[in-house]
C-alpha cells in the first residue's frame, strides 16, 4: 500500500490514508499523541478505534442511521472541504462516514 494522503486533525491526532495501486479502497491510520482527548494507553485487548467509509451524503446517512436505531456518537460537522460524522455500532465500534462537505462546494460555485 502507498500513502495518498496524511495530515494532522483539529484536535491533534495524526491520519494517513493508504491505498493499493490496483483498488479504490483506502485504509485510514489514526494515531493520537498522550495529551489527546481520543489516546488511549495500549494494553492487550484494547479495541479497534474505528471503521472510517466515504458516503456521497454525510447528513443523509447519518440520519438514515440514527432512524434504524444506531446509536449517536458525533453529530456531522464540517472539517475544511469534508464532512464527517459518527455512530457506534451495537458493540460500541464509532463507524466514521466522511465525504466531500456539499454546502462547501456550493457556496464556492455560487459566491454572493
Amino acid at each position: 500500500m502507498k500513502v495518498i494522503h496524511k495530515g494532522t486533525m483539529v484536535h491533534g491526532g495524526i491520519f494517513v490514508h493508504l491505498r493499493h495501486p490496483s483498488s479504490a479502497q483506502r485504509l485510514e491510520l489514526n494515531y493520537y499523541p498522550s495529551k489527546n482527548r481520543f489516546y488511549e494507553k495500549y494494553r492487550p485487548g484494547t479495541e479497534m478505534d474505528h471503521l472510517g467509509f466515504w458516503a456521497d451524503d454525510v447528513d443523509r446517512t447519518y440520519a438514515q442511521l440514527i432512524r434504524k436505531g444506531a446509536r449517536r456518537a458525533v453529530a456531522p460537522f464540517s472539517n475544511g472541504r469534508e464532512r464527517l460524522a459518527y455512530v457506534k455500532d451495537p458493540d460500541g465500534v464509532w463507524i466514521e462516514f466522511f465525504g466531500v462537505d456539499k454546502r462547501k462546494q456550493k457556496s464556492r460555485r455560487n459566491p454572493k
